[in-house]
């Protein structure tokens, strides 16, 4: 895919807008030197481009009209926002940024964090107030060393409690100070007459650059002469390809039957990682397909007439490949974009067994566009560090099943409940320990399902939120 980018972003790029309007290099309008660069790789590439009416290729009768068109806007941010197609409905994902530094330390796995996963839910019988939950903490990070571990509860930030106007802001800062509190369910059934009170616990957290290792955690475990592989996965990143195949490896020697997949807080990331470790989980489809992609009008009639192959992924097989016909992944609200794609590709051939709550409900890729010639990173317009993330092709699997906006449902409903989190890997987490009596048989009993009102996470707070991409 890498290579296919390449080609792509050459070829369209000379084919269409070599002499569309002239140049403004020469002119030193460093406003609409971006302006420019944005309408254009919008028009090229944007998946919703035949519905926005200024992306139109006849939308401007000379090089005057254009001009004056992208001299309308004050700010860059004001003109991408006018292209994007239904923002709080369909493309809530295409975004633009000012330092694409940032972005590529992104897709690394770095990025600008204190190292504290949480979830926000609504307090109980409230519609503004929030709290927060710690999902996990990053390892020496700033959280970590300063004591916050999964299943710690917050409702302020330096002494404001939350609530849905003001969380964004409050958690948005490089520095702060976490109010913890303590919840008290009353050991009821329900959680209309759960409380969460402040304690006197506060922590000052300042986020620093921070180097995300989304393998959190692998082990194996027996039971009843069974061995389970486990593997908690929270970003789908190129760079980690090494570590996988190293843990699939240990799987493979040590001769796992099952494998649980971990996806409860992964928002997604590479697509190219998603088949890499699809392929690991399987290897018994080599070259058959995992998924296409639908790009927009344009682009994709060229690929149909051109080069079909071109929209396609496919499973591959490697040395430590499992060859599983089941698998069992673990998901939340949280689970977005890539890893919906595992579970969607992987469900026209193996047996999925889906346990936690129904996904996020993503199912477009995005793809970085540089302000140079061909959109590449290559001759890069040196007066500016504007980059573009839009939305450009949706992906289906084999079987064209895509368009999952309400996510996807789980074959066992299991919701995590912030005053029982468990720790992450141990057989008496509630999840976890759920998904091994499945595996072994056991008597599933009644299970408690709290009417926890999630609300949103701390990707909102992060570049890629939720995003599948090519790179």
């Amino acid at each position: 895919m890498r290579l296919l980018k390449k080609f792509f972003l050459l070829f369209f790029a000379s084919l269409l807008f070599s002499s569309c309007f002239e140049d403004f290099d020469d002119n030193g309008a460093y406003a609409i030197e971006i302006n420019d660069f944005i309408w254009k790789g919008m028009n090229l590439m944007y998946l919703y481009k035949e519905e926005i009416s200024d992306l139109s290729n006849d939308r401007f009768n000379n090089s005057d009209d254009y001009a004056s068109y992208l001299n309308s806007f004050t700010r860059p941010e004001d003109l991408f926002e006018s292209l994007i197609y239904e923002r709080q409905n369909i493309d809530k994902y295409s975004y633009i940024v000012d330092n694409y530094a940032e972005l590529q330390q992104s897709q690394q796995g770095i990025s600008i964090s204190n190292g504290m996963e949480f979830g926000l839910a609504y307090v109980p019988n409230s519609s503004f107030n929030i709290y927060g939950f710690v999902r996990y903490v990053h390892p020496q990070s700033p959280a970590d060393e300063n004591g916050i571990k999964r299943g710690d509860i917050f409702t302020a930030i330096n002494n404001t409690i939350l609530n849905s106007d003001n969380y964004l802001d409050l958690l948005n800062l490089d520095s702060y100070s976490v109010n913890f509190a303590n919840y008290f369910d009353n050991n009821s059934e329900t959680t209309n007459d759960d409380i969460i009170e402040l304690n006197e616990i506060d922590i000052n957290l300042t986020k620093i650059y921070l180097e995300k290792n989304p393998i959190f955690l692998s082990k194996i475990f027996t039971n009843n002469q069974s061995k389970i592989g486990y593997l908690m996965y929270n970003r789908f990143l190129t760079n980690f390809e090494n570590n996988l195949n190293s843990i699939f490896s240990e799987f493979k020697s040590n001769g796992i039957q099952n494998l649980i997949l971990d996806l409860r807080y992964n928002p997604g990331g590479a697509i190219d990682n998603a088949v890499f470790l699809s392929s690991l989980i399987t290897g018994q489809f080599n070259e058959e397909i995992f998924s296409s992609d639908q790009w927009n009008n344009e682009i994709q009639e060229f690929w149909l007439n051109n080069n079909p192959e071109n929209l396609i992924r496919r499973f591959q097989t490697y040395e430590n490949s499992l060859f599983l016909n089941k698998i069992y992944i673990l998901t939340t609200r949280s689970t977005a974009s890539a890893s919906e794609l595992v579970i969607n590709s992987l469900n026209p051939y193996i047996d999925v067994i889906h346990i936690g709550e129904t996904t996020y409900g993503k199912y477009q890729g995005s793809l970085t566009l540089y302000d140079s010639e061909n959109f590449s990173i290559e001759n890069i317009n040196p007066t500016h560090n504007y980059a573009l993330q839009p939305l450009v092709f949706k992906i289906l699997n084999s079987i064209g099943n895509t368009d999952y906006y309400d996510g996807l449902q789980p074959d066992y409903l299991f919701q995590e409940f912030p005053a029982n989190m468990g720790e992450i890997g141990y057989e008496n987490e509630p999840l976890l320990n759920f998904t091994l009596d499945l595996i072994n048989s056991k008597e599933i009993t009644s299970i408690r399902f709290p009417n926890v009102n999630f609300f949103d996470d701390n990707f909102r707070f992060e570049h890629l939120n939720k995003e599948m991409y090519i790179e």
